[in-house]
């Protein structure tokens, strides 16, 4: 998919970068897949922000995804690639052979016609959903489940996949898209191939009112704060921190803080870590 520049006809024009939407076929979602949203503007159930700069954004309707992709062994065709407002990646809509609709994460090389499947004997060809037994080492996946039956949830998002590197004892070895590398059953299913929309990460905002639009508010800077309001805040003129590391609101190093538990159950399934 392509990136369009425009003319600078005013400031934010000057590097406001879109997605071309080459790859859209379709701009009327399926009804039937799609769900109201109930939006919470980072509020808690008493009122109270728990979630800083959330709030506002334009009107989205969520649209159904199958992450379990457990319809095995039907045909299905896809029919349009989508939109969806509620991620970056662009969305397959399937017709199956049952008459059922669903819709799915479109990976690259996937196009209007194509047939795909799922089911643990099925081709290794792009959009096939299989369990990791059966898909040969070295390949790029994604929509990668971490339990059996529950569902995708590693490599969602734009341009990401992971490779299958080793198959031992029961256990994928799994590069991540960060880098890591970590332990999954071979039960757990995965997607061929790469999430599409691969300029995503670098289209340029441009403008603070578009940042709006995504219901995302602003953000001020402790900097510019009063010492009661932050911890990097107070001095004359602009001041440096005045610790060793930036901090949270609250005192917490902001940046290379681990909030992950030591003791955590899964930590025996990751072999390495990025950082």
């Amino acid at each position: 998919m392509g990136i369009k520049r425009y003319k600078p006809t005013s400031p934010a024009r000057r590097f406001m970068t879109v997605s071309t939407f080459e790859e859209i076929t379709c701009t009327t979602p399926e009804k039937s897949l799609l769900e109201d949203q109930r939006h919470t503007a980072g509020r808690n159930a008493q009122g109270r922000i728990t979630v800083r700069h959330h709030g506002g954004g334009n009107k989205r309707k969520y649209r159904i995804i199958d992450f379990k992709r457990n319809k095995d062994g039907i045909k299905a065709v896809v029919k349009t690639i989508e939109y969806d407002p509620n991620r970056s990646a662009n969305i397959a809509l399937l017709y199956y052979a049952d008459g059922e609709k669903r819709y799915i994460l479109a990976p690259v090389g996937l196009s209007v016609g194509d047939e795909i499947y799922s089911g643990a004997d099925v081709d290794i060809k792009v959009g096939n959903a299989l369990p990791l037994e059966n898909v040969p080492v070295g390949t790029m996946i994604h929509n990668i489940e971490l339990q059996p039956g529950k569902g995708g949830q590693i490599a969602r998002a734009a341009g990401m996949a992971a490779q299958l590197m080793a198959k031992e004892n029961g256990m994928a070895t799994l590069k991540m898209p960060s880098g890591e590398m970590r332990y999954v059953s071979v039960k757990c299913k995965a997607t061929i191939g790469q999430i599409g929309n691969l300029d995503h990460e670098i289209i340029r905002i441009g403008k603070a009112g578009k940042t709006r639009h995504l219901g995302i508010r602003p953000t001020v800077r402790g900097s510019v704060m009063n010492p009661n309001d932050h911890p990097h805040g107070g001095g004359e003129g602009r001041s440096p921190i005045g610790h060793a590391g930036p901090m949270t609101p609250w005192g917490k190093p902001a940046l290379g803080y681990k909030t992950r538990k030591k003791n955590k159950k899964s930590n025996k399934f990751i072999i390495k870590r990025v950082n």
